[in-house]
């Protein structure tokens, strides 16, 4: 691969997070000052940056406090930032959480509550049901991460553990006015899946908690058994009075990145080809899809000529089996580096537009024609790498890491391949 096209992938990787920053789309949607107070309280990846935005937008007084991942904060003066884990929640995350509960309480008709919520929220935003313990949801949201769920049956097992998500907050805060920001990280851009929706109707019921549980086969805790069986557990549903005076609003969803990073491919002479914006499904058997289409379009100029840049986004699951390091991005390109085996002159990148992939320090990484030539002469065994789920190790040992730190916004994985003219 020339070093143009590895640029040119890093062109479109930053393109896509650019989109999405806190300062370009949360200005544009902030609602105007309300007669009483305005209290801002958030959860997310993006929550400090999307706080600082507001603050230097904002015309009149206010005051907050937003919760982010450890790594994650931005300046702010008026609104407290507190750092927490992510992506299993800790004591820190369950303090803010109830201090944010506590804060939107007690407030009149004239008041406003400004939420930000983006990707992340879910585990950030940690204050367990009455009955539940922080270590058993802990345990819980470990087993879940493994097996390979979906995020949004992660966050509906979530929700119905929670004294604050699936629309706890909105019922928390009447009658006070709720305005809610939101970037999107989900497929689809289910707002009640977003941060496990805190000023969303929940469609979702513990039964269907229950069916997660026992779909990943999950040993839950006798305790969050007990609960989930307990009709007094469930959220409220659309239609609940508890959302008349509540807006939410998407300021930045996942395609509008990919549209944003295909711009940046045209400008360069490839032809944008976008797949999804929502592709979910095992990482390592979404790259053998995304193989297949690379290897049609060099072979055959279908159902694009190239030069061609094929694009997705969505969020993909990794099943851990393995004891190695790596997230959903580096498990995808592992696979795919496999299943291509080499073909001329492809190459390509996926990352986490959060600049975390998984639990890792690196947003991703990239993949080139001569991957696995590389791996062979210094001694790396790929094929073992991948078998462990230790697809950071490998890209570490190769040097083809992308390590951005944390972006301070979140629409999620970002993927780009790379196809030349045919010869």
């Amino acid at each position: 691969m020339s070093k143009d096209h590895r640029r040119l992938l890093r062109d479109m990787f930053d393109a896509a997070v650019a989109a999405a920053l806190p300062a370009v789309c949360v200005p544009p949607h902030l609602p105007g000052p309300p007669k009483g107070c305005a209290i801002v309280v958030g959860a997310g990846k993006a929550a400090a940056a999307m706080a600082s935005a507001v603050e230097a937008h904002w015309p009149g007084p206010l005051e907050g406090l937003v919760v982010t991942r450890y790594g994650h904060g931005a300046p702010t003066s008026r609104i407290e930032v507190v750092e927490a884990a992510h992506p299993v929640p800790d004591a820190a995350g369950r303090a803010a959480a109830s201090r944010i509960l506590k804060k939107v309480q007690g407030l009149g008709p004239e008041d406003l509550v400004l939420c930000l919520i983006s990707g992340g929220g879910s585990s950030l935003l940690a204050l367990p049901a009455a009955g539940v313990s922080l270590e058993e949801k802990q345990q819980v949201n470990k087993a879940l991460l493994r097996s390979g769920a979906a995020i949004s049956e992660m966050n509906c097992v979530r929700k119905h553990l929670s004294a604050i998500k699936g629309g706890r907050l909105a019922r928390a805060a009447q009658p006070a006015q709720v305005v809610s920001l939101i970037i999107s990280d989900v497929p689809g851009d289910d707002l009640s899946v977003i941060a496990s929706g805190p000023t969303v109707p929940d469609p979702t019921t513990r039964e269907d908690a229950l069916a997660v549980l026992r779909k990943y086969r999950i040993d839950a805790p006798p305790a969050v058994l007990t609960h989930l069986q307990n009709p007094a557990c469930e959220t409220p549903k659309p239609g609940d009075p508890v959302f008349q005076n509540v807006t939410n609003i998407l300021v930045a969803t996942p395609q509008e990145s990919l549209d944003a990073a295909a711009r940046v491919a045209k400008a360069a002479g490839f032809t944008p080809l976008i797949l999804g914006n929502a592709i979910e499904g095992e990482a390592r058997e979404a790259a053998i899809v995304h193989a297949g289409i690379a290897r049609q379009i060099a072979g055959f100029g279908q159902p694009a000529e190239p030069p061609v840049a094929i694009i997705s986004g969505g969020e993909t699951t990794v099943t851990v089996r393995g004891r190695g390091r790596g997230g959903r991005n580096a498990e995808f390109l592992l696979s795919l580096a496999i299943a291509l085996d080499g073909l001329a002159g492809v190459s390509a990148l996926a990352g986490d537009t959060d600049g975390i992939d998984g639990s890792e320090d690196n947003a991703g990484a990239i993949i080139t024609p001569d991957t696995l030539a590389r791996a062979a002469k210094a001694g790396v065994d790929v094929k073992a790498h991948f078998a462990d789920n230790d697809a950071y190790t490998a890209f570490e040992k190769l040097g083809d890491l992308i390590v951005t730190g944390p972006t301070r916004t979140n629409v999620n994985d970002f993927r780009a391949i790379l196809v030349p003219a045919r010869v």
